[in-house]
């Protein structure tokens, strides 16, 4: 699996209210709408930055606080491809993959925003275009890219007729 984008670049214990306010909470149920105010609190402008595909980088700890799924889904309906941090909160990664949002774990240090990346999820490997760098990613169970690639946990569930993770 290769992926192309743009690094949107936050940094350490973006918490999940960070992600998507909690005043939208029960406001807002389609998740084309929730995606329009993916990030809004730390940068208002953001979700009209993002092109389909690009990436949202972090330090460690993201997604820490409730353990709302809606953040997940919002990113996911903005169109990120996958978040890139030094660590995830456990509840938040779990709810990812559940809704087929990529994260994957790696040094961010050498990622700033409006660098180019190449990853090759396969291969577990960043690729900094803008900085020529290689950063090793933590690779993520067969199951879990199983997941992924059919697009969360229902949808998998659904495509293999129960839980099925090719064990």
């Amino acid at each position: 699996m290769n992926l192309h984008g743009k690094a949107h670049r936050f940094g350490d214990d973006v918490n999940t209210d960070y992600i998507i306010s909690g005043r939208y909470k029960f406001k807002i149920q389609d998740p084309n709408e929730l995606a329009k105010h993916v990030m809004e609190d730390l940068d208002p402008e953001f979700y009209k930055k993002l092109q389909k595909g690009d990436f949202l980088v972090a330090g460690k700890n993201f997604g820490c606080g409730s353990s709302r799924e809606q953040a997940p889904v919002a990113l996911k309906y903005a169109g990120i491809a996958a978040v890139l941090a030094k660590s995830f909160a456990r509840i938040f990664f779990r709810n990812s993959i559940n809704v087929g949002l990529m994260l994957l774990e790696c040094d961010t240090d050498q990622i700033a925003s409006g660098d180019e990346l190449d990853i090759d999820v396969t291969k577990g490997i960043v690729y900094n275009k803008t900085k020529n760098k290689q950063i090793p990613i933590t690779p993520l169970p067969d199951f879990m890219l199983s997941i992924l690639h059919d697009g969360g946990l229902v949808e998998h569930v659904k495509k293999h007729g129960g839980f099925n993770f090719g064990a």
